[in-house]
């Protein structure tokens, strides 16, 4: 984990990751907005909550990248000139996280993975003597994957209490509603009866994020997961009814009544 900030609100962060997160989508006209979107809170609060030079961030579905790199670019930690290059050829801000991708520890194309990357932090840590938190996002639709439960089962056995999971249940995947391919509830049930803490929350709710990382964090035992239920198309209220959340088409005039609606909340929330 390279940086971070403890100062900010989060509420701000959020508003400011989505505005980023749409200027940089625009150039395209579409792209990964929706994750960014449903994921901003989680990432503010990680983002707020993690202790620069000793905590990590994983971002295991590859295509949620463009949160944290939303969050680096508004917190000063990456240069403009680099995440304008968002997404196009040869930048290392790609639109889909690499092993090479700057900002968190540790990302993954391949679905499914990251979790096994986290643990892989925490025990590594834990024989280091160290007490650095891992924050691992992951995705709903990532709960299809058989290796996640294997690393939640690993995870709960050696009891890898610096361990949090920040679970994206926004029941959005490229086929469609996950609900509609695979059925995964009770979600926090699941989590629960593998040996985890669970905490099930309103993921747009940055005070409530906050205290539970809060919390999660300060727990001895067992393995936290936030189970946070959110929507793709949170706080963009001018997207159409039809806006594919996986993959959000964003003409011109879209993105300017986005970046319009994002900056009147920011002046709002700052009055």
């Amino acid at each position: 984990m390279r940086v971070m900030s403890e100062t900010l609100d989060p509420r701000e962060l959020a508003l400011r990751i989505r505005l980023r997160a749409v200027r940089m989508v625009a150039p395209q006209g579409f792209g990964y907005l929706g994750q960014a979107l449903s994921s901003a809170e989680q990432v503010a609060a990680v983002f707020v909550a993690a202790r620069p030079g000793v905590d990590r961030i994983v971002c295991s579905p590859g295509h949620y990248i463009i949160g944290p790199f939303a969050a680096a670019a508004e917190l000063g930690l990456v240069s403009e000139g680099d995440v304008s290059g968002y997404g196009q050829n040869g930048s290392v801000f790609e639109a889909i996280g690499t092993e090479r991708s700057p900002v968190v520890d540790y990302t993954c194309g391949s679905l499914g993975q990251g979790l096994s990357a986290a643990l892989g932090f925490a025990l590594a840590d834990r024989f280091h003597g160290s007490d650095a938190r891992i924050f691992a996002m992951v995705s709903d639709g990532e709960l299809e994957e058989g290796q996640v439960w294997e690393a939640a089962l690993f995870a709960a056995h050696h009891r890898l209490d610096r361990l949090v999971v920040l679970l994206d249940a926004n029941n959005s995947q490229v086929d469609g509603p996950v609900d509609s391919i695979t059925t995964l509830e009770p979600i926090a049930d699941k989590w629960s009866a593998f040996g985890w803490r669970v905490f099930e929350l309103d993921g747009h709710d940055a005070s409530a994020l906050t205290a539970a990382l809060a919390e999660a964090s300060s727990g001895r035992g067992r393995p936290s997961v936030l189970v946070c239920r959110t929507s793709t198309r949170h706080g963009l209220d001018c997207l159409p009814a039809d806006a594919d959340g996986h993959f959000i088409k964003l003409p011109p005039s879209l993105a300017a009544a986005a970046v319009a609606e994002l900056t009147g909340k920011l002046e709002a929330l700052r009055a």
